[in-house]
């Protein structure tokens, strides 16, 4: 099952490199920006040296964007990263490479008819570029593939370079210049107004709006991965992944700066500086994400160890005292009288205290004390007892009884 689908996503990544790179050849055809035999002779140096760099940046993101794309599908719809690593990541990028293979000879099939300068072979030389751009690739990919913010720069550089050359094919042709190539990542929106040029060769629109778009792209690519430490640093070069391919290829296919004309002097010279300022724009996100990680990680931790001052601590489960404050006892529970028992209580207990057998009314150790005698006891008449007159009644009816309306001597 592994053999299978490592197989599928080499599959998928060689054919991907292929057909982005033919699919971007063939627009550049119909557009124009790559013209191997342009009629105006006067534009053939500067046609060739463009065509030369468009066909060595394409070459190279075609087999990012293979490799890459091979990658997020066998990602797709997994939490875990497929198994693998870096031998994984190698053979996707070698795939999508030879895939991209295919760009030099659609690249070098229609130099053929190039009427290039010092050039004994225009369809060798090329090839060669093509194949260089190839190699350049291959090597990008192994970054994008371990890189996922260099990944998503590299294909938003694309986007946006390609969006940049159309919109400078439309704006000659309603110039009325024609189907003329265009520079890669350079729009001279008004290149006849001397206002636009420093000392003749730079172009100071281009330099801001090469600049300017490196830095946000680079800013806008690291954001994301920024706040995950593992992948801190990678997300903090990740800027210059995209503008460092048009650099190269400006180099490789411009390498004396003579034989060009000024529009091309001033893009070759401003690439540099691209790849700095968009790692400077990836460098900064990531930073400013990494501080904020840290503040939040302060924060919470400082959250569960330390209390507020003006914040009482919670009470316990059996504290009958609120948060508030305020002490609310709970109700006493009502007293459950004890049940009586029909057994007699206990007699009194003995007298223990040995008293003097002369004395009047001497009780035997041992026996019990006599009860105090009550004021009736001592007349010899007690409550229910008869009395010593046997006339004399007794009981709750025994006293005198009057008549009415008499009353009692």
């Amino acid at each position: 099952m592994a053999g299978r689908r490592w197989g599928g996503s080499t599959a998928t990544a060689a054919g991907v490199a292929a057909g982005v790179g033919a699919a971007q050849l063939g627009f550049a055809y119909g557009l124009g920006i790559i013209d191997w035999a342009p009629v105006d002779t006067v534009r053939v140096e500067a046609a060739w040296f463009a065509s030369l760099a468009w066909a060595t940046w394409i070459a190279a993101v075609s087999t990012v964007l293979g490799a890459v794309c091979a990658q997020r599908l066998d990602e797709r719809g997994s939490d875990e990263p497929p198994p693998g690593g870096v031998l994984r990541r190698a053979t996707l990028a070698v795939a999508a490479a030879v895939g991209a293979s295919l760009t030099v000879l659609l690249v070098a099939v229609p130099a053929r008819v190039a009427t290039a300068p010092h050039t004994s072979s225009p369809p060798a030389v090329a090839a060669g570029y093509a194949a260089g751009g190839v190699l350049l690739g291959l090597l990008a990919a192994l970054w994008a593939l371990s890189v996922r913010a260099a990944a998503t720069n590299v294909i938003i550089t694309v986007g946006w370079l390609w969006l940049l050359a159309v919109v400078s094919v439309v704006d000659g042709a309603l110039a009325g210049r024609g189907l003329n190539t265009a520079q890669l990542g350079i729009w001279q929106i008004s290149a006849d107004r001397p206002g636009y040029w420093l000392r003749d060769y730079v172009y100071w629109p281009g330099v801001l709006l090469a600049t300017g778009s490196a830095l946000l792209i680079g800013a806008l690519a690291a954001r994301r991965a920024a706040r995950l430490a593992p992948r801190g640093l990678g997300a903090a070069i990740s800027g210059a992944a995209g503008p460092l391919l048009v650099a190269v290829a400006y180099l490789l296919a411009v390498p004396r700066l003579a034989s060009v004309t000024p529009a091309q002097v001033s893009a070759h010279l401003v690439a540099p500086y691209a790849v700095l300022v968009g790692a400077a724009g990836s460098v900064l996100v990531a930073a400013l994400a990494q501080r904020a990680v840290r503040r939040a990680a302060a924060g919470q931790q400082g959250s569960v160890f330390r209390q507020r001052a003006d914040e009482p601590p919670l009470p316990p489960a059996d504290d009958p005292t609120p948060v508030g404050g305020e002490t609310t006892a709970a109700a006493p529970l009502p007293a459950v009288p004890a049940p009586r028992s029909a057994e007699p209580t206990d007699p009194a207990p003995l007298a223990t205290t040995p008293i003097d057998p002369a004395s009047d009314g001497a009780v035997p150790i041992g026996r019990r004390a006599p009860a105090a005698e009550s004021p009736d006891a001592a007349s010899g008449e007690g409550p229910g007892q008869p009395s010593g007159d046997p006339d004399k009644p007794t009981g709750p009816g025994a006293g005198p009884k009057t008549r009415p309306g008499h009353r009692t001597r």
